[in-house]
């Protein structure tokens, strides 16, 4: 069968898929390139959400039953249905998996020159609900949606089909599967999984064990920013590595020259990690385990000084309804830092959480800075590592804030 016929068949099968059919006005958002669609964006009269399966493939059609794209559906989420394809003659399949696969491993390739990045982040792939991690020949992924879930087996034969892991993991555990219904496992469907996952980052060799390791185990959309923190480091700094997980930053900083670091985090396993991962890299990190606001607090009634301090927290705003508290949690957290840095310092303050924008996060280190007789004088403004990409038209693609500040003594 010729090229040409195998889209034809692929079309004439894919039109017979379940309509789902928008309101009125609400496909404009998805022409100018976002992949959602919201359950109050469905015309329910025509095609009710609750007569689609769970998971299962639809074109969206605009009021006027013009294509706008294939798309999964979930009619139990408040984002009912996520695009995979936008060309009726390339329906959602294993080929087009392949493609976008491909697609965004090359741009992988092109940025790194040793396979430890992420090589697919969702919406910013063409692949909503899927994110692939590499570490070398093993790959670690999760899958946050109903759709998604219902494809798991063509996308890893897709994986197979582009390049054949030593062993593909699905740490399948994070809060966005309980929003889809869909219950938290950790599966095994190729090789078999390691007790810990290596990572190499720059000259820097990492490990970290699998089992309990956050996310999909690393943080690589911190690795850019690692890299200008490793630049910044003066020689023989003192250093504190606020919310450490693995210790990268403190190791980082003490293999540029930096005299002495400390990590913080309420995990103590995290803590033993970072432990083993300095002796690897031939370098010794102290420890303070417990809640990150009462270790800060006790660091400066002890009198502890330094000149270089890192915050990397986890989300404190995960839901907008959450901001006025999460706002006040990051400017509390830069307000004990600024009190803990020496005279002329460094500190770096990142925010992972989406609801807190750019201007916001740099309004509170400010607001923190007049409480604590501090100034400030951003240097950097950092985001998240290219093996992250921001889709233009999804703004919720968009996460990570970095400020590299510059702080003094009034």
């Amino acid at each position: 069968m010729s090229v040409s016929a195998e889209l034809s068949a692929a079309a004439s099968a894919a039109a017979g898929l379940p309509a789902l059919r928008l309101r009125r006005g609400e496909d404009r958002r998805l022409r100018a390139g976002h992949l959602w669609v919201f359950s109050n964006e469905v015309d329910n009269e025509s095609t009710p959400l609750l007569g689609l399966q769970t998971g299962s493939l639809v074109r969206v059609l605009s009021e006027r039953d013009q294509f706008i794209g294939y798309a999964y559906v979930n009619p139990h989420a408040l984002i009912c249905a996520r695009i995979l394809s936008r060309s009726p003659v390339h329906p959602p399949d294993r080929s087009l998996l392949v493609h976008r696969l491909r697609v965004a491993l090359a741009l992988r390739e092109r940025l790194y020159s040793s396979p430890y990045y992420r090589w697919v982040f969702g919406e910013s792939d063409g692949l909503p609900g899927l994110v692939l991690d590499r570490y070398g020949e093993i790959l670690v992924g999760q899958i946050a949606t109903a759709g998604m879930e219902a494809l798991r087996s063509e996308v890893e034969a897709a994986v197979c089909a582009v390049h054949a892991p030593q062993a593909l993991v699905w740490k399948n555990d994070g809060a966005a599967r309980e929003l889809e219904q869909l219950p938290r496992q950790l599966l095994t469907p190729i090789g078999k999984a390691p007790e810990e996952l290596a990572v190499l980052e720059g000259s820097l060799t990492y490990n970290v064990p699998l089992s309990t390791a956050q996310k999909t185990g690393w943080f690589y959309d911190q690795s850019s920013n690692r890299e200008l923190w490793r630049r910044l480091i003066a020689p023989g700094a003192r250093v504190l590595d606020v919310c450490s997980y693995a210790g990268a930053w403190a190791i980082s900083a003490l293999s540029r020259g930096a005299r002495e670091a400390v990590c913080v985090d309420a995990s103590e396993a995290a803590l033993a990690v970072a432990r083993r991962n300095a002796a690897a890299n031939g370098v010794a990190v102290a420890t303070e385990q417990g809640d990150v606001f009462e270790v800060l607090d006790e660091l400066m009634r002890r009198g502890e000084r330094f000149d270089a301090i890192v915050l990397d927290p986890p989300a404190f705003i995960k839901r907008k309804r959450d901001s006025a508290r999460g706002q006040a949690g990051y400017r509390k957290l830069n307000q004990l830092a600024m009190r803990l840095l020496e005279r002329d310092a460094l500190l770096v303050s990142c925010s992972c959480s989406y609801h807190l924008g750019a201007e916001e996060l740099l309004g509170l280190i400010q607001a923190a800075a007049r409480h604590s007789a501090r100034f400030v004088q951003v240097l950097y403004t950092g985001a998240q590592s290219p093996d992250h990409p921001i889709h233009p038209a999804i703004p919720e693609t968009r996460y990570l804030k970095a400020f590299f500040c510059r702080v003094t003594r009034e």
